[in-house]
């Protein structure tokens, strides 16, 4: 922390509360602010960590309507369920409320009103979706219809075939998601945040002042800056959330992203107010300059947290602005993209009853493979392989065999240390820097590195121990044995402290057997912890082998909601308006017969086909489907069906005379279209 902070603000992204906490929310936000946290505590800096529920919005809603209940009874369910599962899973929260809070919704309501009448917003008329039906505007996620890239089902803000982000106005016959209605276009008028008006101080307090942030954060907040910000409402046509404070604004609420990052400062309102001794003022926390803000969010809130909040605090005019925003990217899940919708996830709640006592594990595995800076894979055999090749075989390892050795020849007491050789020395020195390494890299956010930094002192135990084998020295030299065991239990203890922050539990455990209280960070590197004589307790295994078996069910079950998903989508696309007969009779659809069928030189999706159309000249036609057959000879001899009436089209050199039809199914894949009979070539479909 820099010399002129006193004090350290650290916020995680405020997660949802119409659902549970799944491994990408861990890995891209909670787990490192709480490696981050629980380290600035054991340095004994003065630090607060904020969390709390995210309880407006349409995903609340929407899940209201979907099991008929009201919003409340959804946010009361999983505000408690999301806070039970993270103080379970030991992110160590000094607050966390909801942003249904009375003092959060008073704050946030004055907040807005000081932007209001200091004429910080503007009033502003725009068209949007209406609803006729029910009576009301529609939000991007209250809208669905058919996708234009893929032309699948996707809501207003994005399709979850494609991965394509939308605008409602993009849509293929946009209808309400409620009511299922079509939606009309309708003037309603909002107050937005001028962004124009700040872009040029927000290029210098990012482009120049923090050109130190992650790659990631810097270039995402650099493309938007380019891109000239526009101005952002930031209230909406809706009944559940915070209404705006203003006359002639009723049926309208603060937009969700104005709301819930003004619960990080309510919440700390609430702690301070809950105990004053403790944590003083809220205002010692956001508007004093000697105060450092860290936001800990996932890549798709690096712009509400580098340039739409900041620009609400500098509005306000009397806000610290963060200091780092260390924005994580995606985490996959087996491949695929984690997504809520299609429960491809693995759920936190789940996790801690299918791996009771387990969740340093999944802290681990999830630091381990963290996006730091680029999207990342979770996979349970990588799962299970971190617990058993690294936490069992490597870290457990040398911890058992160091207090099972002291156990068996001294009766767990801490043999005094004699005179040392040069490999104890140099062993010695191997870890005495483990603290610089490991400070510096989490100064800078590098949560994966430091964690290797504090297994290799696991790395470097084990092989003093393999290479001084005191099981065979204790026969000819017994008082050499006490030396290379006390050093072994040193390296215990400074292992105990180097993974505090990264896995709570195991240390906890580790001090329990090692019958010591918490040694101290400022005691890393020392080879003074445990004094000769020392009585330690009973030695347990501190991790354990996860088998095959645990890991299979958990195949079995991503293996089963994969089915259903794909069983779930399989359905036909929206059937396109009603044509007239005449219409249709324009158009001259025919048998073919395949003669030939080879792939197009220099393409990657034509096919060129070869047809006996049945006037005794043969007819060629290309296809985009090359991608759907690898063999296209096995295609000759097949009756299929085609338009014969199309105008003829120069594709690559070549002149298609007509349209083959294929059919597509769920999976988006193409199959030509054949007849159960051998009918004659030229025949018509009518």
């Amino acid at each position: 922390m820099g010399k002129n902070f006193k004090r350290t603000t650290v916020t995680s992204a405020l997660p949802y509360a119409n659902g549970g906490v799944h491994i990408g929310h861990l890995a891209g936000v909670y787990v490192p602010a709480d490696i981050y946290v629980r380290y600035l505590r054991l340095k004994g800096e003065e630090v607060m960590f904020i969390g709390g529920s995210d309880e407006h919005g349409v995903p609340v809603t929407q899940r209201a309507r979907k099991e008929g209940i009201t919003p409340q009874q959804v946010v009361d369910r999983y505000h408690k369920m999301i806070k039970d599962s993270f103080e379970e899973f030991g992110i160590s929260f000094d607050v966390y409320s909801r942003t249904t809070s009375k003092t959060h919704h008073q704050f946030a309501s004055d907040f807005f009103r000081k932007l209001y009448d200091d004429g910080k917003l503007i009033e502003k008329t725009t068209k949007q979706f209406y609803d006729e039906q029910t009576g009301t505007f529609k939000t991007d996620r209250d809208i669905v219809g058919e996708c234009p890239h893929c032309h699948a089902e996707a809501n207003g803000d994005q399709c979850e075939k494609c991965g394509r982000d939308l605008d409602p106005t993009e849509l293929i016959n946009p209808r309400s998601k409620e009511s299922g209605a079509k939606l009309i276009l309708k003037d309603t008028t909002n107050w937005f945040l001028p962004l124009n008006e700040y872009e040029g101080w927000l290029k210098e307090w990012i482009l120049e002042g923090h050109k130190e942030w992650r790659s990631n954060v810097y270039g995402q907040c650099k493309s938007w800056l380019d891109m000239e910000l526009q101005p952002r409402a930031m209230t909406r046509d809706l009944d559940w959330g915070i209404p705006v404070p203003v006359e002639g604004a009723d049926g309208k609420v603060l937009y969700v992203w104005f709301d819930a990052p003004i619960g990080y400062i309510s919440n700390t309102k609430e702690l301070c107010e809950s105990n004053p001794e403790r944590w003083g003022t809220w205002q010692q926390w956001w508007q004093q300059e000697d105060t450092r803000l860290v936001h800990f969010i996932g890549k798709d809130n690096i712009v509400f947290h580098c340039i739409i909040f900041p620009v609400m605090m500098k509005a306000h005019g009397d806000y610290i602005m963060p200091d780092n925003v260390p924005a994580n990217e995606f985490l996959n899940l087996e491949g695929d993209k984690i997504s809520t919708s299609r429960n491809w996830a693995v759920w936190l709640h789940e996790y801690l009853v299918d791996f009771p006592g387990k969740q340093d594990v999944l802290r681990y595995a999830l630091t381990a493979s963290a996006p730091e800076t680029k999207d990342n894979d979770f996979t349970w055999a990588e799962f299970q392989a971190r617990n058993n090749n690294e936490l069992v075989a490597i870290y457990g390892n040398f911890v058992n065999r160091a207090l099972q050795l002291t156990q068996k020849y001294y009766d767990g007491v801490v043999p005094a240390c004699g005179e040392l050789t040069d490999y104890d020395k140099e062993t010695i020195a191997e870890f005495k820097d483990v603290k610089a390494k490991v400070e510096s890299l989490l100064d800078n956010f590098r949560f994966r590195d430091a964690q290797k930094e504090a297994m290799n002192l696991a790395r470097i135990g084990n092989k003093y121990l393999a290479d001084s084998e005191p099981w065979k020295v204790i026969k000819t030299d017994p008082e050499r044995v006490k030396t290379i065991i006390n050093i072994s239990l040193q390296l215990t203890a400074n292992l105990a402290i180097a993974f505090e922050p990264f896995l709570p539990f195991s240390s906890k455990k580790l001090y329990a057997m090692l019958n010591v209280e918490p040694l101290g960070w400022e005691n890393l590197g020392s080879t003074e912890l445990l004094p000769a004589g020392h009585q330690l307790a009973k030695p347990e295994l501190l991790f354990e082998k996860i088998e095959d078996e645990a890991i299979q069910k958990q195949m079995d079950r991503l293996a089963r909601i994969k089915k259903e998903n794909e069983a779930a989508s399989y359905q036909a696309a929206p059937v396109k308006p009603n044509v007239s007969f005449e219409t249709f009779e324009k158009l001259d659809i025919r048998v073919g017969l395949i003669k030939d069928c080879q792939k197009v030189k220099k393409s990657k999706k034509l096919l060129q086909f070869t047809i006996d159309d049945g006037t005794g000249t043969e007819r060629t036609i290309l296809s985009g489907i090359a991608a759907f057959y690898e063999d296209p000879s096995a295609l000759i001899g097949k009756r299929i069906l085609f338009v014969a009436n199309f105008e003829p089209r120069q594709m690559m050199g070549i002149e298609s005379q007509g349209m083959i039809l294929s059919a597509v199914d769920f999976d988006e894949s193409l199959s030509v279209v054949t007849t159960t009979k051998d009918v004659k070539p030229g025949s018509q479909v009518g």
